[in-house]
Formats: C-alpha cells, sequence, structure tokens
C-alpha cells in the first residue's frame, strides 16, 4: 500500500500422603443459586507503528526488515527521495509494509509525514541503516505499558551503549544533554539519540514542525514542557553497515541547540491539555517546567 503524506490457589500440605480437591471443585463449580459467571475478554493488547525514515538505504533496509520482532501493527517507510531501489528491496522483503512517499527533504519532514499515518496505539521510530537494534522495541513497548507516554533510548544508561559515536559528536552531546538537563530540570543520560517510542494520542500535543535532524530535540524538548511521563531506557548503537549518514554533526549541533533554547523560552501558543497519569517507576526525567 502506498499512500501520500498530504493524503484458589488450592492448600496442599506436603505432609499429607491424599490431597482432597473436593473444596476446590465447590469454589469453581457454580452455585445452585447463582448463575455460571460469564468469562471475561482479555482486554486487547496496544497496537505498535514502526516509522522508517529512508534515503538511499537500499543496502540497510533489508538487515532491518529481516530482524523485526512479530507482533508489529504496522511497518511504515518514508521515503520519496532515493536514488536507489530502497522502496522496491523494502516491499519485496515485506510485501506489507505501507510505504509513505515524501520528497520535501529532511529528517523531521519524513517522521512527521510517518506519525500522520501512524494507525498503532504506540508508534516507534527507528533508523534504516542497522544502527539501532530492533529486537529492543519490546523495552520501548514494556515502558509505555507501565505508564510512560513518551520513551526515548540511551546509549549510556545502564545496559546501553555505542560503537559509533565519536569525540566530537559526543562532546556535542554531553554539551547540549546538559543544557537540556540544566534549562528543563530533567536527569536525561542522552539526548541526541533518535530511537524513541511514544503513545500516538499524545503526538498533538508534541506539536512537531522541525524539519531536520534537531526533530529529536525538539520531541524531547516538547514532551517535558507538555507534562508527560518520560521514560529512558537502555539501547546499544551499532556503526552504520553501509553508505554514510547525512548527519553534519556541527551543522545539525547548532540547530539542536537552537531547537532547545527555544524549547525554553517560547512555549505553545496555544493551551496544551494532557491527561494525568501515574508516573511510572522507569520515568527518570522531572517534568517541572
Amino acid at each position: 500500500m502506498t499512500l501520500h503524506a498530504n493524503d484458589a490457589a488450592l492448600d496442599v500440605d506436603m505432609d499429607m500422603d491424599v490431597v482432597d480437591f473436593a473444596p476446590a471443585r465447590r469454589r469453581f463449580a457454580p452455585s445452585a443459586a447463582e448463575p455460571p459467571a460469564r468469562l471475561q475478554a482479555a482486554p486487547p493488547q496496544p497496537t505498535v507503528s514502526l516509522v522508517v525514515p529512508t534515503m538511499n538505504e537500499e543496502r540497510n533496509i533489508g538487515w532491518l526488515l529481516e530482524r523485526l520482532p512479530d507482533g508489529l501493527h504496522e511497518v511504515i517507510l518514508v521515503d520519496g527521495r532515493s536514488k536507489d531501489a530502497t522502496v522496491e528491496v523494502a516491499r519485496r522483503l515485506r510485501p506489507d509494509i505501507r510505504v509513505v512517499l515524501e520528497p520535501r527533504p529532511g529528517k523531521g519532514v519524513a517522521l512527521r509525514a510517518g506519525f500522520a499515518a501512524a494507525e498503532g496505539d504506540y508508534v516507534v521510530m527507528i533508523d534504516a541503516d542497522g544502527s539501532m537494534d530492533p529486537s529492543e522495541i519490546g523495552r520501548f513497548v514494556e515502558a509505555l505499558d507501565a505508564g510512560c507516554d513518551f520513551v526515548k533510548g540511551s546509549r549510556f544508561a545502564p545496559g546501553g551503549g555505542s560503537t559509533d559515536i565519536s569525540v566530537i559528536r559526543q562532546l556535542g552531546n554531553e554539551a547540549l544533554m546538559t543544557a537540556v538537563n540544566v534549562l528543563y530540570r530533567t536527569e536525561f543520560s542522552d539526548l541526541c539519540y533518535g530511537y524513541i517510542g511514544f503513545r500516538r494520542d499524545k503526538l498533538a500535543v508534541l506539536r512537531l514542525q522541525s524539519d531536520g535532524f534537531e526533530i529529536e530535540t525538539e520531541m524531547i524538548t516538547r514532551a517535558v514542557t507538555a507534562g508527560l511521563s518520560i521514560g529512558e531506557v537502555p539501547s546499544f548503537e551499532s556503526e552504520r553497515i553501509h553508505g554514510t549518514s547525512n548527519l553534519n554533526a556541527w551543522r545539525d549541533g547548532r540547530r539542536a541547540l537552537k531547537t532547545l533554547l527555544q524549547g525554553r523560552v517560547v512555549l505553545p501558543q496555544t493551551p496544551v491539555v494532557v491527561s494525568g497519569v501515574a508516573q511510572p517507576q522507569v520515568a527518570v526525567a522531572s517534568t517541572a517546567a
């Protein structure tokens, strides 16, 4: 399918030789004075949409698609600018994939188009270059099930790591993360990492506008200012399998800094109403403004 972006327990005495099952039978047998209780259907499990932005990833997309966990409601690939066979390879390997054609440039543009097309209760975003482990999707789902509204992967949380981050990128990430933690009164262990999951019904309060890589910073800061329950889960970042990244540390770092500064002093113009939820134990961010 192709879319367009616009568009009683039983007590047993182990010292006894004979176990009397009559109490258990009486417990579960319907009383003559009472009608049998109706069986209650189990509540439906939340559905998960996976959004994958791509551009010229024909040599990498197969690695990702072949390792996706079972049970995903849908996989949405957002493309429209690839010069190679990314879309064709994806469709061949996963015929049920949904393809959103987005001709405008930028990772933020692609992600926003994918989010708009998603139908699942939860949305998880993942890169197509093989740097993020798809087996970790379950961690994001578990945190959302536990009560989080928004979950971010962290390479620097216990159990996380990276074999891809350069010295410049690490220094930049630490500087930006410190700025966010000071300005937004949070305790994040990572910032510039795009493995993120959230409840789809919270998408509107994020009010996403960014077109480039800075959308990851925008998502996090908007989640904080909107008062969402935020969690971190450990994640391991590997090197890209093939090709070179479109990320430019200096250019995109400056954009991320501008985004986090604006997000702290320029709040959304219209009120944001967020339904209250209990703070789960996995939450690490204070959402105080």
